[in-house]
């Protein structure tokens, strides 16, 4: 499932993803690093990828070659964090 950075509504987005593609319901460009699987805030420039080069408008779209867009599943699970969250959370519980 992709989801759009702007308005995290899910879309189809065309392979390949063209540089001008944008959101359907948003008009967000869609070849950006917010929507990128390699962009991670904690990062060093935000990217996990060691060799792209550095963008500043994540926001917009670009011509990095290592982008991917990110695949976002559904959030009810609380993703692979959560088991271990959930003890953590049994072991300092106020009783």
């Amino acid at each position: 499932m992709k989801i759009c950075h702007g308005c995290r509504k899910e879309i189809d987005p065309p392979e390949p993803l063209g540089r001008k593609a944008v959101c359907p319901f948003c008009r967000a460009e869609l070849r950006c690093c917010l929507n990128c699987r390699f962009f991670e805030p904690a990062a060093y420039n935000q990217c996990r990828e060691s060799q792209a080069e550095r963008v500043l408008d994540k926001d917009r779209a670009n011509f990095r070659e290592y982008f991917g867009f990110r695949d976002s599943g559904p959030s009810k699970g609380g993703g692979p964090a959560a088991p271990a969250r959930d003890r953590l959370d049994a072991l300092f519980k106020n009783s």
